[in-house]
């Protein structure tokens, strides 16, 4: 009984982690476009 509450618990953990590493990329993601456009803009005035 032990192991598989200890599984279960793996288990949850791993998707989790995995859930947060996707919503991390696609922050990362946001803020290069943003980034970018931000640097296009600046280096476009000058």
């Amino acid at each position: 009984m032990a192991a598989t509450a200890s599984s279960m618990k793996s288990m949850k953990l791993r998707s989790w982690q995995r859930c947060c590493s996707r919503h991390i990329r696609e922050r990362r993601a946001r803020l290069y476009i943003i980034w970018r456009c931000t640097v296009l803009l600046i280096c476009w005035h000058e």
